[in-house]
């Protein structure tokens, strides 16, 4: 045995060190509700919803979930599901006005815009209502890095976007999540989602439409999503693509909010007043009717704080809107958003908190069975030596017949001497050792060997060339007794696995090289030996 400080354990392949590192992430998310201070703020959250005003509902439980976004978002794939946390998630048609919806509820220019589509890759937004007279946006991927110029939000925005999506207008299901801290924002959670279009463009990918579908109705199919449907006023609400998938997702519309765009170019004599009331299709949180910027305004630097005065002003002055100031204008839309997803918040903590505990329980099992982690040089000589010694123990006590006697049939040591005194021997016994040698071999074999002279004895010489001939007979039989040896031993080593080598599979692989734990289905030898299934036999 070598030196222990010489003995080191092989480093784990990536594979299982990426498995190891999801199994902790999703142990450190489930931990959450175990959290004293976690759990303590969920109480509190519960508490402030029932008795603080509404302007300080939302700094209490909606930063609380955005935390919990954050963690989870570190998940991948199927690891966080079962852990859907409530959010908003924006949805509608190419050119909708989704994206000037969000910016006005932020009331600064920041997202990427044009006349093809923008929003490539789900923009989750986190609006962060703060005392601070400074603004300024932070994003998951560049910790501890404040943007306080918004046109470096918009071209990082656009960067990490072609970074994953490409720059061929294609898309990705994978996160841009940002922050934005300031005073003129209420506390919000939205989703930005690609819009939906029909007719791939350039060189868009000939799949986009259903790709872009399949990916909503990821986001809005779960219970825990609030559903902000937009639409533009000047089309038909009822071929809206928004409304069609939300009504998809949420046959009852009881977690659904329209918001119609665009209500200044609708055509002359019309109004919206209908669709706000929900008579046309009814939504139980009903619609609310904004103004957005126009391209026009876009492209001559209108600021989104005009474009909210214009909107203010468009809403007073025209008759169709009167008596619906409840439910006209991006200030009311951010205020009906701020409460409804508090609501949904408070109702679906206490069944998130179950979910996690439910969780805690099964990562907490899994993550027990890779052990703990040995840093010194001298611990993962230990532990190796450890794991070959009980190896060899096991692999002793099968083959001795000391471990798991069986009364079904044969195994270990016993089967091993049953293959030799059994069917090796048989073989044997079966061989005529005098076959295909006559009188006239071996007498011809004695006078080649003397030459000119007789032979009064047998001579060595001869002898060796008839035995060596009669010996290549047992070759076959030979090989067949160590092949079934073989495979017995692979079968008794495989019986041997202990659970600290399962987790160790370079190792594992290193033993296999040396021909210890190969498997015999991986052969190709084709021999089988069934040995008596009792002993009566």
């Amino acid at each position: 045995v070598p030196h222990t400080k010489h003995t080191t354990l092989p480093p784990l392949p990536k594979t299982i060190r990426n498995k190891r590192k999801k199994t902790r992430k999703k142990l450190s998310a489930a931990r959450l509700s175990q959290n004293p201070t976690l759990s303590a703020a969920m109480a509190k959250s519960a508490r402030v919803a029932e008795t603080a005003p509404a302007e300080t509902v939302g700094q209490a439980v909606i930063p609380l979930v955005n935390s919990l976004q954050d963690i989870i978002a570190r998940l991948d794939g199927d690891d966080a599901a079962g852990l859907e946390l409530p959010q908003v998630a924006a949805i509608g048609g190419q050119s909708s006005g989704k994206s000037s919806v969000l910016e006005a509820l932020v009331g600064r220019d920041f997202l990427p815009r044009g006349p093809e589509i923008c929003t490539r890759r789900p923009l989750v937004l986190q609006l962060v209502r703060h005392s601070a007279a400074e603004e300024w946006g932070e994003f998951l991927h560049a910790p501890g890095r404040r943007f306080h110029d918004f046109e470096q939000i918009k071209r990082e925005i656009q960067s990490e976007t072609d970074k994953e999506a490409g720059d061929n207008k294609g898309v990705s299901e994978k996160q841009i999540r940002l922050k934005i801290f300031s005073p003129n924002v209420l506390d919000i959670t939205l989703v930005d989602l690609p819009g939906i279009t029909r007719v791939p463009v350039g060189d868009q990918p000939s799949g986009i439409e259903s790709k872009i579908r399949t990916m909503v109705m990821q986001y809005i199919k779960h219970p825990s999503c609030i559903i902000l449907a937009v639409s533009p006023a000047n089309a038909d609400l009822s071929n809206s693509d928004a409304l069609q998938l939300a009504r998809l997702a949420d046959p009852d519309g009881s977690r659904t909010i329209g918001v119609i765009t665009k209500l200044d170019i609708m055509d002359r004599g019309t109004d919206a007043r209908n669709f706000l009331l929900g008579n046309m299709i009814p939504l139980k949180l009903g619609y609310v009717g904004v103004v957005n910027r126009s391209q026009e305004d876009i492209n001559f630097s209108r600021s989104v704080k005009d474009a909210l005065s214009f909107e203010e002003k468009f809403f007073s002055t025209l008759p169709a809107y009167n008596g619906l100031s409840h439910c006209c204008g991006v200030p009311q839309l951010a205020k009906k958003l701020n409460m409804i997803l508090l609501k949904h918040i408070t109702k679906m903590l206490p069944g998130l908190k179950t979910r996690i505990n439910a969780q805690l329980v099964a990562v907490a099992k899994e993550h027990a069975v890779y052990g703990d982690t040995v840093e010194s040089t001298v611990g993962h000589g230990v532990k190796l030596l450890n794991i070959l010694r009980k190896y060899c123990e096991a692999f002793s006590s099968m083959v001795e017949g000391k471990n798991r006697v069986s009364t079904d049939k044969l195994s270990g040591g016993a089967r091993i001497h049953y293959i030799f005194q059994s069917i090796f021997v048989k073989s044997l016994e079966e061989i005529d050792p005098c076959k295909s040698i006559t009188d006239e071999d071996i007498r011809t074999a004695i006078q080649n060997s003397g030459g000119p002279k007789g032979a009064m004895f047998l001579p060595e010489v001869p002898f060796e060339i008839l035995v060596r001939k009669q010996i290549v007979r047992l070759l076959d039989p030979s090989l067949q007794c160590a092949q079934f040896i073989y495979d017995e031993l692979i079968k008794i080593s495989h019986g041997c696995l202990t659970d600290e080598l399962q987790k160790f599979p370079i190792l594992k692989r290193r033993m296999t090289e040396v021909g210890c734990l190969e498997s015999p289905a991986d052969r190709s030898s084709g021999h089988d030996v069934e040995g008596p299934q009792h002993h009566s036999q």
